[in-house]
C-alpha cells in the first residue's frame, strides 16, 4: 500500500506541489495514478481536490503557469503571514500541551476580522475544475476552532468537498473559518503543516511538503517533519520532497502572494528531473 501526502504551504504550494507532480509524471512516475491513499492538508487538499477532478497533469499545470488560465484570488496584506507566525511563534513559549495550543489558535481564527465567507469561498470553488470526491481513497483534514481536535473529511463523511477544502485552506486570522455540520473549522495546519502521522501503516509513504518545517518564528514544540516520518518509519518506508533552493526563491516571502503562482509551479516541475529517481524507489513497493 502506497500513500501520498500533499502538505500545506500557500498558493505557493499550490503551485509547486502541481508543478513537481507533473514533472514526476514526466518522467514517468504517476503518483496519483498509483497512490492507494492520498491525505491532504491546506494547499495540499486544493491539489487533492484538483487531481479528483480527473483533469490530466498537464492541465492543472496550464493552469497555474498561464495567466489566462489562473483563477482569482484575494491577497491578504503582506504584513498579516508574518504577524501570525509571531503570535503562534509566542503562543508556543507559554504552551506546552498541543491540544490547548490549537485551541488558542482558534480563538485567533474565530476572532479575525477577515474577508467575508462567502467570498473566500468563492475563491476556493474557483480553483476546483470539479466538486464531487474521487472514487479513490482521499482524506483532507481541518481543525475545530473551538476544541482544536482534528477533524477528517472523505467521501464518507457526507461533507461536499468543496467544503472540505474551504475548511483545510482556512489559515487563522487570515481567512474565515468554515462552517461544517454546527461546528467551525480552520487550517489543518493548525495540527500540522502535513499531518503526515496519519499515514501510519502503510508500505511507502511519500510526503510532499512545501513547508517542511515550520517557520523559525514558531521556535521549538511545533510538530515537525522529521518526528512524522519517524513514526511512518515504524511501519513502512517513507520519503519527504521539500522545495530545493530554487524553488523556495520562487516562494519569495510570502506564499499566500498569487504573483508566485507560474515561477513556484515551474520550480517545481524543474526539482522533478532531480528527485524522480528516489521517488521511483520508493514507489517500487
Amino acid at each position: 500500500m502506497r500513500g501520498l501526502v500533499l502538505g500545506g504551504g500557500g498558493v505557493a504550494g499550490i503551485s509547486w506541489t502541481t508543478g513537481l507532480l507533473h514533472g514526476l509524471a514526466e518522467h514517468g512516475v504517476d503518483l496519483p495514478g498509483t497512490a492507494d491513499r492520498v491525505l491532504g492538508t491546506s494547499a495540499g487538499a486544493t491539489v487533492a481536490a484538483q487531481l479528483a477532478s480527473g483533469l490530466p497533469l498537464a492541465e492543472l499545470y496550464r493552469r497555474q503557469t498561464e495567466p489566462d488560465l489562473q483563477n482569482h484570488e484575494l491577497v491578504p496584506p503582506a504584513e498579516a503571514l508574518p504577524a501570525l507566525f509571531e503570535t503562534i511563534g509566542k503562543l508556543l513559549a507559554e504552551i506546552a500541551d498541543p491540544a490547548e495550543l490549537r485551541r488558542r489558535i482558534g480563538r485567533i481564527a474565530l476572532d479575525a476580522d477577515t474577508v467575508p465567507a462567502a467570498d473566500r469561498l468563492a475563491v476556493i470553488a474557483a480553483r476546483l475544475p470539479g466538486r464531487d470526491w474521487p472514487a479513490w481513497p482521499l482524506t483532507l483534514t481541518a481543525v475545530d476552532a473551538e476544541s482544536g481536535e482534528l477533524r477528517t473529511f472523505d467521501r464518507d463523511s457526507g461533507v461536499p468537498l468543496l467544503d472540505a477544502v474551504a475548511a483545510s485552506c482556512a489559515v487563522p486570522g487570515i481567512w474565515p473559518v468554515v462552517g461544517i455540520d454546527g461546528h467551525r473549522y480552520m487550517d489543518g495546519g493548525a495540527r500540522s503543516a502535513n499531518n503526515a502521522d496519519l499515514m501510519t501503516g502503510q508500505q511507502a509513504v511519500l510526503v510532499l511538503a512545501p513547508m517542511a518545517d515550520p517557520p523559525p518564528a514558531f521556535g521549538r514544540g511545533y510538530p515537525l517533519l522529521d518526528a512524522e516520518l519517524d513514526a511512518l518509519r515504524a511501519t513502512g518506508r517513507a520519503l519527504a520532497v521539500g522545495p530545493d533552493e530554487d524553488a523556495q526563491a520562487a516562494f519569495g516571502a510570502n506564499p499566500l502572494d498569487p504573483a508566485v503562482r507560474t515561477p513556484s509551479a515551474e520550480a517545481g516541475r524543474a526539482q522533478a528531473a532531480r528527485v524522480a529517481e528516489q521517488v521511483r524507489a520508493l514507489w517500487a513497493v
